[in-house]
Order: C-alpha cells, then sequence, then structure tokens
C-alpha cells in the first residue's frame, strides 16, 4: 500500500494512530493532528510505502497543551514522546517533521557514512553536491532530477562503508526564498506545496521527489563525482578538477558521523574518494551549472 491509496480521511485516521512510512531505507512512525501536515504527505509522499509494523523512529508533530493551542497556535517535533526542538508556528507542521526527519537519520543512522550533501544517480553513479548552506546545491539538485537524473535525496548522502555504495533515501527537496521561482520556472512540471513564509529559513517550499526516484528506491548508486557547488549571480561558469584528497577532505568536513567510524570510516571515504572525479563547479546560472553536469555524465572515466 501506498500513501496515495488512502482517501483524506483514512489518511487523518492512519496519522492520528501512527502513520508507517517508508523512506529507502527508513520506517518513520509519524503521529499528528494536524490537517495541515496531513494535506502535506497526502502531495509529497503520495508514492511511498506505507509499511505497518516496525519502526527505525516514532515521532509526533502535535500543539502543545497549553494555551498556545488556541493563541498563535504552535507545534512541536517530539522523538520518542520527548520533545527535541523549540516550538514553531503551527503552519510551519510539514517543514518542521522535512527537518525533524533528517535529524533523526543524520543522528542515528550510524550503519552509514553521513554527509551533508545532495545526491542523484546517473548511469548508474552517484553524483555528490557536499556544500554548505547558501552554495545553491539544492536548486541545482532540483534541477537536475528534473533534467534525467535520479534523485537519491537533496540533503543526506547514505554511504554504505563496506561496498562504497550509496543509499537512496528519496524525500521532498527543500528549497528556500529566490530557489522557489527558480526552480517553478525552471521545471515547470514539479509539483510543489504551498510556500511556508518566516521560517527560520525564510521562505521555504517543498518540491516532490519525481516518481522514477520513488520506484527504484532499493537501487544504490556506485560513486562516481564529487562536485562543490558554489553559486554567485553574475560569475561565469568554471568546473575545476580537484584532486580526490580535496574530494576527500570535502566529504570529511560535510559529515555528520565521520569521527564515530574512526579508521573504518577514514579508509571507506578515501576508497570512495579515489572511485570519483572531483571538481569545483562556480557558476552564476542554473542552466549552465546543469550544462556542466550533464557534460560530466557523458565523459568516460
Amino acid at each position: 500500500m501506498i500513501v496515495a491509496d488512502l482517501s483524506p480521511s483514512e489518511l487523518q485516521a492512519e496519522l492520528k494512530a501512527g502513520l508507517y512510512l517508508r523512506t529507502g531505507p527508513v520506517v518513520s512512525c509519524i503521529r499528528s493532528h494536524s490537517p495541515l501536515l496531513a494535506e502535506a504527505l497526502a502531495l509529497h509522499y503520495a508514492g511511498h510505502r506505507i509499511e505497518p509494523g516496525f519502526a527505525d523512529f516514532h515521532v509526533r508533530i502535535d500543539r502543545p497543551a497549553n494555551l498556545r493551542r488556541w493563541y498563535r497556535p504552535q507545534v512541536l517535533f517530539h522523538f520518542d514522546d520527548t520533545p527535541a526542538f523549540h516550538p514553531l508556528p503551527a503552519d510551519q507542521a510539514f517543514p518542521m517533521l522535512e527537518w525533524g526527519l533528517n535529524w533523526c537519520v543524520s543522528n542515528h543512522c550510524h550503519q552509514y557514512l553521513i554527509i551533508h550533501a545532495a545526491v542523484l544517480e546517473k548511469h548508474g553513479r552517484a553524483l555528490l553536491l557536499p556544500a554548505p548552506p547558501g552554495s545553491g546545491k539544492s536548486t541545482l539538485c532540483a534541477a537536475l532530477a528534473h533534467r534525467g537524473w535520479r534523485l537519491l535525496s537533496d540533503e543526506l548522502a547514505l554511504i554504505e562503508p563496506a561496498s562504497g555504495q550509496v543509499v537512496p533515501l528519496p524525500r521532498p527537496v527543500s528549497l528556500k526564498n529566490r530557489s522557489i521561482d527558480i526552480i517553478r520556472n525552471f521545471a515547470p512540471a514539479a509539483v510543489f506545496n504551498p510556500t511556508v513564509r518566516d521560517t527560520i529559513k525564510g521562505a521555504v517550499a517543498h518540491m516532490r521527489a519525481p516518481q522514477d526516484a520513488l520506484a527504484r528506491a532499493d537501487e544504490t548508486a556506485a560513486p562516481g563525482w564529487i562536485v562543490l557547488p558554489q553559486y554567485a549571480a553574475g560569475a561565469e561558469l568554471s568546473m575545476q578538477a580537484l584532486t580526490r584528497a580535496r574530494g576527500m577532505m570535502a566529504l570529511i568536513e560535510n559529515a555528520f558521523n565521520f569521527d564515530l567510524h574512526g579508521s573504518r570510516g577514514f579508509e571507506a571515504l578515501g576508497r570512495f574518494s579515489d572511485s570519483c572525479r572531483c571538481y569545483r563547479l562556480d557558476y552564476g546560472t542554473l542552466e549552465a551549472a546543469v550544462e556542466a553536469c550533464e557534460n560530466l555524465s557523458s565523459t568516460p572515466s
């Protein structure tokens, strides 16, 4: 069964009792009484599987049990029935869920090396875009996902230490501020929820993962490319080759749990970066950056 098999009333009832939602290798039991959250889940997770039984994470998003239930309503994110973050306005329930699920994975899925990176696949090989906020990685990721690349994740690259394979975690792509309209214009077929304004990250909207990403959610990808993107308005396109050592350092700098894996993690990232071609990508227009990535994928290793 997938989320789209449920009627709106059935989905709300399931969500109140506990919706067991699979995203890649993870099952999350999500509970909430928020109609806004139910609507967003119906939109963004329509093609995701529902798998009752065991859950890796038990999370709940609901209003606090105080006067804020009625006056400027808020929502809290609970992990195992314990509040994990400060409350946010009630209309930010879906962004809070997405941020919370990222937090769950990055803090608990230590069977993987977890890199803060967008990651896509073409021809069986993974393109990692490790970069800090503001670099344009999610915008470039969303664009590539609508130009023939398979979305694995816009936020978290999960690398199996032993095999070096990248494990898909296909979920909505989070876009902020100007990036929202840029991708709306770049990919008119992309599906978005209404923009949520005045969050801690500004205006936020999520783009639904393409169906191909969900259909192939069990299909891992081999190492391919490490590209360090940097957007700057008006910048000329530059694709500069980097050493594999610099590519490995970029992975380490953006890793969530590298220290927990010790020498095993160091060796795994070394093998991974040795299997990749590494570049720094400076760009001022999205179309030019997409074309540059396309050229990479068509060039023999």
